[in-house]
């Protein structure tokens, strides 16, 4: 009995030392990348993100005054750079979308040379998004048009999700152009606490998918996104998800034959 006893309580000392199974295992293969929109428009939230450690990748909107200073900044500080494309949308007002927007009053040719001038008004992008647009990206005509200037310049495309009947995904599979959609919206409330439940929502679409994409912004909601991102960093850490520019979601496979036609 006294045997028995101590082999228990031997036992019961070992199963108490021995570590519990992590909760989070590793996966070096989770990856999200964070999309902030509106550089070059709105200031609030701008030096923290660019002066930040977050490799955020930074949408700046095109023909503003601060276009090419904060694309330049944002590059500087190693960050990646994006076309914030502006394109019209079902609602709203027009002076929200800023110079040279994509309207479906355009042709195809208008078309591409205003995404062209954008392209020349962002240095150092290398991909795009629609900034609102959820009239815009059920054109079929007018998507096309972009599609295939992304492609001539080896731009890959963030779909933002603005419209459930775009026609960015079909375009853009087509013409062989790497394309992505966007999986959380961070800060369409203005609270730090909200973002931060939103880049939780983040983590738990990477983990069943194993990568995905949140868009939040600079200008009024920039502060209190800022504080919400930079808090949840630490439980992305707990979690083993590796934040990402946008472009180290795409299989290398994909960019490599992008850039190579």
């Amino acid at each position: 009995m006294k045997n028995t006893c101590l082999l228990l309580f031997g036992f019961l000392f070992l199963f108490q030392q021995t570590p519990a199974k992590a909760e989070y295992p590793e996966n070096p293969s989770r990856k999200a990348a964070i999309i902030i929109d509106d550089f070059g428009g709105g200031t609030g939230g701008v030096r923290d993100f660019l002066e930040g450690d977050i490799p955020i990748t930074a949408a700046v909107m095109p023909f503003t005054e601060s276009s090419k200073k904060h694309a330049e900044w944002a590059f500087k500080n190693g960050f990646e750079v994006m076309i914030h494309l502006p394109m019209e949308p079902k609602q709203g007002k027009r002076s929200w979308l800023g110079p040279n927007p994509i309207t479906v009053d355009l042709s195809p040719e208008e078309v591409k040379e205003r995404v062209k001038a954008a392209i020349k008004s962002v240095p150092h992008a290398v991909g795009l998004n629609n900034h609102m647009g959820s009239l815009a990206v059920e054109n079929e005509v007018i998507v096309r048009a972009i599609v295939e200037v992304a492609k001539e310049n080896k731009l890959y495309i963030v779909d933002s999700g603005t419209s459930p009947r775009s026609k960015f995904p079909v375009i853009a599979k087509e013409l062989g152009v790497p394309l992505l959609k966007r999986d959380v919206f961070l800060d369409d409330i203005s609270s730090s606490s909200y973002v931060h439940k939103q880049m939780l929502r983040l983590a738990k679409v990477t983990e069943i998918k194993g990568k995905a994409i949140a868009i939040g912004h600079v200008g009024i909601t920039g502060k209190v996104c800022s504080i919400g991102i930079f808090q949840s960093m630490e439980e992305f850490k707990k979690r083993h998800i590796q934040i990402v520019p946008v472009s180290e979601l795409f299989s290398d496979k994909l960019i490599q034959k992008n850039m190579l036609e």
